[in-house]
């Protein structure tokens, strides 16, 4: 059992900057993959980006390539999500999520958390 708590949401203006972090509790942390999603008013929860237990491979979503970094320290239970340039399409509330999975880009994970707001105003 994981259980997750994200922070370090707000509302920013555009071109600016932002770093969530997924505290998790728990042991198992260091065996989990992690993703970070988001969702929109109106829209259906998107894969944003997702790393794996050790840190040593990563995907994003195209839309957020080269503005979005993704990290983790197991030694800290913390997976981080860096958000640079932002844009007011990236207004969404953020999920962290959390599981041994095989398709890291689906809402499949077993553990989430209640989720951050992140506001971009132009």
């Amino acid at each position: 059992q994981v259980q997750l708590v994200e922070s370090g949401g707000g509302l920013v203006q555009a071109g600016g900057s932002l770093r969530l972090s997924c505290l998790a509790s728990g042991r198992a942390f260091s065996t989990y993959d992690m993703g970070w999603f988001r969702q929109a008013p109106g829209k259906e929860r998107e894969f944003v980006a997702a790393i794996g237990w050790s840190g040593r491979r990563i995907i994003y979503a195209d839309s957020v390539k080269g503005r979005f970094t993704i990290s983790r320290d197991n030694a800290k239970n913390t997976g981080y999500l860096q958000i640079n340039s932002l844009k007011p399409e990236d207004t969404a509330v953020y999920y962290c999520a959390a599981d041994q999975i095989s398709s890291w880009t689906r809402n499949e994970y077993r553990y989430w958390g209640q989720g951050t707001q992140v506001t971009v105003s132009s």
